[in-house]
């Protein structure tokens, strides 16, 4: 049982990284789509990026994006993995030369395991709960027995997850990594401190009993 990793998405001010940082948290995430409440500019994120420390990996989400603004991002901001949470192809994922993480909405996505070799050149596959191609963020779960069993360890898990579930959905699914965003927050954007805090030790929690 490897431990399982823990990204945080929707951060918008460096003292919320500072603190998932201080946690323990793997990852943090930078959204980068105007109609999310999570939408960052290019300022906040290089602000939230020069609090960091060092070995948090900056991911940064976008939907459905005009080439030239991925890469002003890019240029702009210490950015380590692209999420794509759109209907971008693989072609489109892959043509920046950074490495990628695909976000599958799983109302209506089909064959997984078709979707799965289609980006073949994803580091990871991240799985929500909202429709092909919709916004993420509905605050909602899907069911997670739909996962195939020899896709569950190198996917990430996402959609609805907050402190109270995450060590059921570790249990039953054991992914790679969980994704949360509006679990660990206190409004739209803000994150608390101590369900963030909550998530992490839920997670230790459980990875300790699955030893």
């Amino acid at each position: 049982m490897m431990r399982t990793r823990v990204k945080i998405c929707g951060i918008s001010r460096p003292e919320d990284g500072e603190e998932a940082a201080r946690l323990g948290v793997d990852a943090i995430g930078l959204v980068f789509y105007e109609k999310s409440p999570r939408n960052v500019s290019l300022l906040q994120a290089r602000q939230i990026c020069d609090a960091l420390p060092g070995f948090v990996t900056v991911v940064s989400l976008f939907m459905n994006p005009e080439t030239d603004q991925v890469n002003r991002v890019l240029e702009a901001c210490p950015i380590d993995l692209i999420q794509f949470h759109g209907k971008e192809s693989a072609d489109f994922c892959e043509s920046f030369s950074r490495p990628y993480i695909k976000a599958l909405g799983m109302a209506g996505t089909g064959d997984l395991e078709q979707v799965t070799e289609e980006y073949s050149q994803a580091r990871s596959l991240l799985l929500d709960s909202h429709a092909t191609g919709a916004a993420g963020g509905t605050g909602h779960t899907f069911d997670w027995e739909s996962i195939p069993e020899d896709l569950r360890q190198n996917i990430i898990l996402a959609g609805g997850l907050n402190p109270g579930n995450v060590a059921e959905a570790i249990r039953k699914v054991r992914p790679y990594a969980v994704d949360l965003s509006s679990g660990v927050e206190s409004s739209a954007g803000i994150k608390d401190a101590a369900l963030m805090a909550q998530l992490m030790n839920e997670v230790k929690r459980i990875d300790c009993e699955q030893l």
